[in-house]
C-alpha cells in the first residue's frame, strides 16, 4: 500500500483526461503535498518522502507550464516527461546511496534490520529495476507521442504497464528474500 500512496500524484494525473492537463497537474501537486504534510506528520523522515518531494517539484513546474502555455508542446509529452522525472529522482536516489526504496521499507520493517547490507542491497535492486521501468516507459512514451498518439489507449497501456512491472518484482521479489532468510534461518537450527 505505501507504494500506492507514494505514486498517488503521479496515478492522479494519468487519469484526469488529457484536455485537462492544467488541472492534473495542480490536482497531482495538491495530491503531493497533501502526502508529505501527512507522512511528515506521522514522523516520516525526508527518506521516506524521496519520490513524493520529486512529484510535488515537478508537478509544480508542470502546472506552472500548463496554466502559462496550454497549447505548448510539453503536455504531448508529459507522459514521457513525467516517468523520465520518475526515472531521474530513483535513478539520482541510488546514485547518493539513498534508495527511495529504503524509506519506503523501514515504514513495515523492524529498526534493527535497517543497517544490515541484505536489506540495504534488496533495496538496491527494488529501486535499479523501478529505475529501469520508469527509464524504458519514458522512450517508450516518448516514442509514441512523436508518433502522434501522446494521449491515446497505446500510451495509457505504456504508463499502467511502466507501474504494474516494477510493483509486481518488488512484491515477488521480497517475498523470494523472505522466503530464503527463513529456510536459511530453519536450516540454521
Amino acid at each position: 500500500m505505501s507504494y500506492l500512496r507514494t505514486f498517488l500524484p503521479w496515478i492522479v494525473f494519468a487519469v484526469i483526461p488529457s484536455g485537462a492537463w492544467q488541472w492534473a497537474a495542480l490536482t497531482a501537486l495538491a495530491v503531493s503535498v497533501a502526502i508529505i504534510a501527512q507522512e511528515k506528520r506521522s514522523g516520516a523522515g525526508f527518506d521516506a518522502l524521496i519520490i513524493e518531494s520529486g512529484s510535488a517539484a515537478f508537478f509544480a513546474v508542470l502546472a506552472a507550464i500548463a496554466f502559462a502555455a496550454p497549447h505548448s508542446g510539453v503536455h504531448t509529452y508529459s507522459a514521457a516527461l513525467s516517468s523520465g522525472t520518475l526515472a531521474v529522482i530513483a535513478g539520482v536516489s541510488l546514485a547518493v546511496g539513498r534508495p527511495f526504496t529504503l524509506g519506503i521499507a523501514k515504514r513495515t520493517t523492524p529498526r534493527e534490520v535497517w543497517g544490515l547490507k541484505p536489506f540495504i542491497r534488496v533495496n538496491v535492486v527494488i529501486t535499479a529495476v523501478w529505475t529501469a521501468a520508469f527509464a524504458v516507459t519514458a522512450v517508450v512514451l516518448a516514442l509514441v507521442a512523436h508518433a502522434g498518439h501522446a494521449h491515446s489507449a497505446a500510451a495509457t497501456i505504456v504508463q499502467i504497464a511502466g507501474f504494474v512491472v516494477p510493483m509486481v518484482f518488488t512484491v515477488r521479489y521480497v517475498a523470494h528474500v523472505q522466503a530464503k532468510v527463513q529456510q536459511a534461518g530453519q536450516a540454521a537450527r
